[in-house]
């Protein structure tokens, strides 16, 4: 299971479809959380926007074979007097032809010869201020459900945590970072322990026509694994875009990046793409 054809029909939707005008992009959400348009509201992952992205990832030189992922991460925010209250879902569909152990967000799985289905599921709470003032930022919990459909695919442990972001946004895009820290309290007592923390610091740089630079590096620390097996340090970027199809609002990006520092077995680099529907109120 590759999305071989998930992928065509994606970049042939990326490279054909107009460019979403600004004027088209804008709405009165959007400019509380700076840059006073949709494109900002997007670039901020804690932004009161209703949003569905579908993340596409596919792992290559790792040593015991490599790994698609695609990763449905709907949010759904919600507010109370003057605060929002951002749910925001992580829900991962796996193939892998050997062990995905080390890779991003996935802590601790078993060795194997590779499966393909659902792995742990991760749901974030972040609070945050509805009008915020200077750096926009939310906090709250994390919680990761031992939901892997093998496994292979998952740490069979549940595992909580607090999870923080703050960010800023010049006119120039966006710049901020992202921290999670999950522990395991329960599972199967023949697994190892979860004790992962979680860093994303990321980067928008905005370009005209809906286009942007992009970097956002998620570094992950196992403390469960020896000292030369903890990090996963990846470094590179990409690039995004607004679009339209119709009347949906359509955010697509391409990143690709390379492990500088990783765990024995663990990718040399990934590649990937994200395909994001808005709905801006």
């Amino acid at each position: 299971m590759r999305y071989t054809l998930m992928v065509i029909a994606v970049l042939i939707a990326f490279s054909g479809t107009p460019a979403m005008a600004q004027d088209e992009a804008k709405q009165p959400d959007a400019k509380a959380q700076g840059g006073g348009d949709l494109r900002a509201a997007v670039q901020n992952p804690i932004g009161a926007m209703i949003s569905l992205p579908f993340k596409f990832t596919f792992d290559y030189g790792a040593s015991n074979g490599e790994a698609s992922f695609l990763n449905i991460q709907p949010v759904i925010p919600f507010t109370v007097g003057g605060w929002n209250l951002i749910n925001r879902f992580i829900v991962p569909l796996i193939d892998t032809d050997g062990d995905i152990a080390g890779l991003p967000g996935i802590p601790t799985p078993v060795p194997g010869n590779g499966a393909t289905g659902l792995g742990d599921i991760n749901y974030s709470l972040f609070v945050s201020p509805a009008v915020p003032k200077g750096a926009i930022w939310g906090i709250g919990p994390s919680i990761t459900l031992p939901s892997a459909s093998d496994k292979e695919l998952g740490s069979e442990k549940w595992s909580t945590g607090p999870t923080g972001v703050i960010l800023f946004q010049p006119k120039w895009g966006t710049i901020g970072g992202l921290v999670r820290q999950l522990w395991s309290f329960a599972g199967d007592s023949d697994r190892d322990d979860v004790n992962q923390t979680l860093f994303e610091p990321f980067v928008n740089y905005n370009l005209s026509e809906g286009w942007y630079l992009i970097a956002d590096i998620v570094i992950t620390a196992n403390w469960e694994a020896s000292s030369s097996n903890t990090w996963t340090v990846p470094l590179g970027g990409g690039v995004g875009k607004l679009l339209k199809i119709g009347d949906q609002a359509i955010n697509a990006r391409t990143e690709a990046y390379y492990n500088v520092e990783k765990p024995d077995g663990a990718p040399d680099w990934q590649w990937g793409f994200t395909i994001q529907f808005l709905f801006p109120k």
